[in-house]
């Protein structure tokens, strides 16, 4: 059985990645600094004026940070040379990161619930004015920090974390606002810590989806966004070829896809086909690291048919 193997010289692709984690190392330096001055800003008047909404969403923001600082981290390991015992470098360390950030929201939303039930069967009173200002600054830091991941939010996964959290967060700060303002108009006391069960319901939705999305990359499952039946079909359609097995699509980064597979082609092969595949499929599903086994059909191969693994 004769083989072809080509492995795509995949290094001018990373010039062209406009989301490459690196590009973002300011972005994590300002939002950093500026969430966690805010954090101890939340906490101190959030108990200062009696506020659960407040502390709540300081809690939250501190699983924010803790989060930027996995993200930046992760991005910094990305851009590290293979080694003799990691030979993918340490990519994957962007997927572990994801998978953290998403396991310490969860966390943060069972204990911010505890506190909220408990707060609504014994209401408290709030210094609205002083939760007024306060979550109006968060508005701005939590806004002006999603601006900075926008333009990466849909090539990375750790990108796209950080721009959910801060966006999310600058709609709670708004509705925190919008709650203090009513208490003092109502002296409806509820609806602080029902605020804060509202703060839950995003931490969790956000934080339930990043779960997903990096539990599916951690066990090496194909990238949401890219559909593994129209890969097959594209391959499949390719000049000579007359079949297609032992593919796989996954994950090497949050942000680089990787691919390998069989093509059966009686013809053989040649670079040119080889390049232009690989260009083609960085081209169309944003996969920049293939490996193409081509066979020429004498034998059958001990890997097919497509199902087997």
């Amino acid at each position: 059985m004769a083989h072809d193997h080509h492995h795509h010289d995949h290094s001018h692709d990373h010039a062209g990645h406009s989301h490459a984690p690196d590009n973002f190392g300011w972005a994590f330096a300002i939002g950093a600094t500026l969430n966690t001055a805010f954090v101890i800003a939340e906490l101190i008047f959030g108990y200062a004026a009696n506020s659960l909404a407040l502390i709540s969403d300081a809690v939250h923001n501190l699983s924010d940070v803790v989060a930027l600082l996995l993200a930046w981290g992760a991005a910094w390991l990305a851009q590290k040379q293979p080694t003799q015992r990691h030979t993918y470098g340490y990519r994957r360390a962007s997927i572990l990161a994801a998978l953290f950030n998403a396991g310490l929201l969860l966390v943060a939303v069972g204990g911010i619930v505890v506190e909220a039930v408990n707060r609504l069967f014994a209401p408290a009173p709030v210094a609205g004015w002083t939760v007024v200002l306060v979550a109006a600054l968060g508005v701005a830091i939590n806004g002006g920090t999603a601006l900075l991941f926008m333009r990466g939010r849909h090539g990375d996964l750790n990108i796209r974390g950080a721009y959910l959290h801060m966006a999310a967060d600058a709609g709670v700060s708004l509705g925190v606002v919008v709650a203090a303002g009513i208490i003092m108009l109502t002296g409806w006391l509820w609806l602080d810590p029902a605020i804060s069960l509202v703060i839950a319901a995003v931490v969790f939705w956000s934080g339930w989806g990043l779960a997903r999305d990096s539990v599916n990359l951690a066990l090496d499952g194909v990238p949401r966004s890219i559909e593994l039946a129209q890969v097959r079909d594209y391959l499949a359609s390719l000049e000579g070829v007359s079949e297609v097995h032992d593919l796989h699509v996954w994950a090497m980064s949050t942000n680089e896809t990787a691919l390998t597979a069989h093509l059966v082609r009686p013809g053989g092969t040649d670079d040119a086909f080889l390049h232009r595949v690989c260009e083609e499929l960085s081209q169309r599903f944003n996969i920049h690291h293939s490996t193409l086994q081509i066979e020429a059909g004498g034998e059958t191969c001990r890997l097919a048919p497509a199902e087997r693994v």
